[in-house]
């Protein structure tokens, strides 16, 4: 494979395939693929043992192995580099993939780059003009319906009161319950418009395409880069006032609530503990801060530390998920609560969703404020003229809670899809 750089190109997705794409995006930067070819695809379905993001960390590491790289341009997501979305429950009917697409662009920080991946005996060129490709024009505009899915709103209120009873029987800490929105958008949509209005409504997010799951995350699960990783800790929220005055208030209520931070406390430990067995001078700020986002707030915790067992974003990933922030805990009897409490299969909703070069650098964030789009399997009851559509968001259930917050507070993280998609 070849890493070129390039002119930087303003607008990354216009060279994504528009049913298809795929793109990790946040502030204009990132990486897209160009086109639909794939030289490697890494698919791990359910019921394979041992965990699939060890198969897919092993998997990796061998095709990164054989890899013949050439890549003097040398920043975040140059190189070889492959796009990945995992399930959330390592029972999950849904596939874990690794997609490594044929051509890529990206920028960072004003910098641009190509690069070519070509299977064994494919002749590379020497040069990669930008010249060469062309970007294709956005589709019309569309827009898609969503209703209740297989978790009704009277529903989730009573799986939260369930799972009250799990915390004072002593069963759980905490728990985090998520519901479903379920419905169509027309055959044949530009889904990179999807891409673009989270990336810009949402820029400091995450935004993503992988495999028909999109989305804007606000949490980054793990980021490796030379031997460093980060962490963004993410629970306890609230909405965005109407104004000024009660974005004030919103603020100060979450931040003095003990509810929230008991909640948010669940999740730093379970972070912490995951990592400190695989880094050194493992650091996080001693209290939470407000991270503001246009919907809502979050009480958010960065975590930093130096590896000190050479591995890759992928193992990290296999060894921090299932968060409490999107769990519970303890992790065991909370997945337990959550399969028994939830209705539907998650899928890759609340699981790593990013990318990994050959080095094992990587960027990795949850899969929240995220939909899968049944891209190709048409949803039984859809109609041959649409494609289906899930999406999810959920809630972190500890002693405090109560059922009807709880349903408000995922109806504001529904929002940004909700929004998007009309």
């Amino acid at each position: 494979m070849q890493t070129r750089e390039i002119d930087p190109v303003e607008d990354l997705l216009a060279y994504a395939h528009p049913s298809t794409p795929l793109a990790w995006l946040r502030r204009g930067d990132g990486i897209v693929a160009v086109g639909d070819e794939m030289p490697a695809f890494i698919r791990v379905p359910a019921g394979t043992a041992p965990m699939r993001s060890r198969l897919i960390a092993d998997s990796w590491r061998e095709l990164a192995a054989a890899a013949q790289v050439d890549d003097p341009v040398g920043l975040p997501g140059t190189g070889l580099v492959g796009f990945g979305a995992l399930t959330f429950d390592e029972d999950s009917a849904a596939d874990s993939v690794l997609i490594v697409p044929s051509i890529i662009l990206g920028k960072h920080r004003g910098r641009g780059w190509i690069t070519r991946i070509a299977t064994s005996g494919d002749d590379l060129a020497q040069d990669l003009p930008d010249a060469t490709l062309e970007s294709c024009a956005y589709g019309p505009h569309w827009a898609g319906t969503l209703g209740p899915g297989a978790q009704t709103p009277e529903g989730y209120q009573d799986s939260v009161r369930a799972a009250l009873g799990r915390i004072s029987a002593g069963e759980v800490s905490k728990v985090v319950l998520a519901r479903d929105l379920a419905g169509t958008i027309p055959a044949g949509s530009d889904l990179r418009r999807l891409v673009r209005a989270l990336s810009t409504g949402y820029p400091d997010t995450w935004a993503f395409a992988v495999d028909g799951l999109i989305g804007a995350s606000p949490e980054t699960l793990v980021t490796v880069q030379g031997g460093t990783m980060t962490a963004r800790v993410l629970a306890g929220t609230i909405g965005r006032g109407a104004d000024a005055d009660e974005d004030t208030a919103a603020s100060a209520h979450l931040a003095s609530s003990t509810k929230d931070l008991d909640e948010h406390e669940y999740a730093v430990q379970s972070v912490l503990t995951a990592l400190r067995p695989h880094t050194r001078a493992l650091a996080a700020s001693e209290q939470p801060f407000l991270l503001k986002l246009p919907n809502l707030f979050h009480l958010a915790t960065d975590v930093e530390g130096e590896l000190s067992d050479g591995g890759s974003s992928l193992d990290l990933i296999g060894t921090l998920h299932p968060t409490a922030a999107v769990a519970g805990t303890p992790t065991s009897a909370a997945i337990a609560a959550i399969r028994e409490l939830e209705p539907f299969d998650r899928g890759r909703y609340a699981g790593p969703v990013g990318w990994v070069d050959g080095n094992g650098n990587g960027e990795w964030a949850i899969a929240l404020r995220c939909a899968q789009f049944e891209v190709g399997t048409m949803r039984a009851g859809a109609g041959a003229d649409s494609i289906g559509v899930t999406a999810y968001a959920g809630a972190g259930i500890v002693a405090a809670s109560d059922p009807e917050t709880e349903l408000l507070e995922t109806r504001v993280k529904f929002r940004p899809l909700v929004d998007a998609l009309a």
